[in-house]
C-alpha cells in the first residue's frame, strides 16, 4: 500500500531518491545540490508517495497559478516500484491540488522514454510552449 501526500521533502530526501529512479539523469551538474535545496523549498506543489515503511516511492513536483495551469516538473517513481500505477496517481493528485482537469491545463516536458506514459494519460504534444535556455548544462547522472 502507498500513501500520497502533499509534504516538502529535504535536498537530501530528495537527492537520495533520485538515485533510486530515472529522474537522476535530468538534471545538470552545475551547482546541483544548491538548486535542488531551492527546488524543494519553493516548489508549489510537492508531493511524496511513500510505502507502509514510510520510505519515498514516488515523486511529483509542479508549478500552478492554482486558477489555470499546471506544469509537472518532476515526476518519478523508484525502480522497483514501477508499473503499479504510483505515477498516475501522483499526477492526478497533483491536477486535483492545482485546480482540477476543468479549470487547470496540464503541461510537462518529457524525454522520449516518459512520452508514451503521458500519453496514456491522455496528453499530446502541444504546439504553443515556447523555451529560453541559456544555461550551462553538464549532463551526469546522481549516483
Amino acid at each position: 500500500m502507498v500513501t500520497i501526500e502533499n509534504q516538502r521533502l529535504t535536498a537530501g530526501e530528495y537527492i537520495d531518491f533520485l538515485k533510486r529512479t530515472d529522474l537522476g539523469s535530468q538534471y545538470p551538474k552545475e551547482r546541483f545540490e544548491e538548486r535542488i535545496q531551492r527546488l524543494v523549498q519553493h516548489v508549489p506543489i510537492s508531493l511524496a508517495a511513500r510505502d507502509q515503511a514510510g520510505q519515498l516511492v514516488g515523486v511529483c513536483f509542479g508549478i500552478t497559478d492554482f486558477a489555470y495551469w499546471l506544469f509537472i516538473t518532476d515526476l518519478g517513481v523508484a525502480r522497483d516500484w514501477a508499473d503499479r500505477g504510483i505515477g498516475v496517481r501522483l499526477v492526478r493528485r497533483a491536477h486535483q491540488e492545482a485546480g482540477g482537469e476543468k479549470d487547470v491545463i496540464l503541461y510537462t516536458c518529457a524525454n522520449r522514454n516518459a512520452a508514451p506514459f503521458y500519453q496514456k494519460l491522455g496528453m499530446k504534444h502541444s504546439q504553443d510552449v515556447m523555451e529560453y535556455n541559456h544555461i550551462d548544462w553538464t549532463e551526469f547522472t546522481v549516483s
